[in-house]
């Protein structure tokens, strides 16, 4: 459900202020840009705490516990590859890599073939019919994003509506 709000005004000047202030709120791609910006640096920082977007700590992986690494941190590109996409009207924050979604959601992966899966852990390779990766969020939005969110927009209409709605 959408919240509508009709004002009818007679005053000249607030009927003016009122315009502004809605077409100082046209076009979001701006604002939506910053919050992705934010977006973006929390969720690298997640990289840094081992934690998801509600606080949970990852469960450590494999590779990470025979070699003394970082849970999802082996070449960095997953975390080097979040990225934002604003639009008018919202911003899309993620990875284009392959796996990103297989670490977001956890995931089963079998062999396609008699030879199985085999991989390497600390110095010695393993054969495996089957792996579970287990969930690992790290996109999404937690208590610090959604006050940081309120601050930025705060902050932009404040500097929209000074400047008479136009746009940076």
């Amino acid at each position: 459900m959408v919240a509508r709000v009709d004002i009818t005004v007679n005053d000249a000047e607030i009927a003016s202020a009122l315009g502004r202030a809605a077409a100082a709120t046209r076009d979001l791609t701006s604002l939506m840009d910053q919050i992705g910006a934010s977006l973006v640096a929390s969720t690298q920082f997640r990289f840094e705490t081992a934690r998801g977007p509600v606080g949970v700590p990852w469960k450590r992986s494999a590779r990470a516990a025979s070699v003394g690494g970082q849970t999802l941190v082996d070449s960095g590109r997953l975390r080097a590859s979040i990225t934002h996409r604003p639009s008018s009207d919202r911003v899309e924050v993620g990875s284009n890599l392959v796996y990103a979604g297989v670490h977001q959601l956890g995931a089963t992966i079998r062999a396609k073939t008699s030879k199985g899966l085999r991989f390497r852990i600390g110095d010695k390779f393993v054969v495996r019919r089957q792996v579970t990766i287990p969930a690992r969020p790290f996109l999404g939005v937690d208590a610090e994003d959604r006050a940081e969110i309120v601050a930025i927009t705060t902050d932009w209409l404040r500097d929209r509506l000074a400047r008479g709605g136009g746009q940076a």
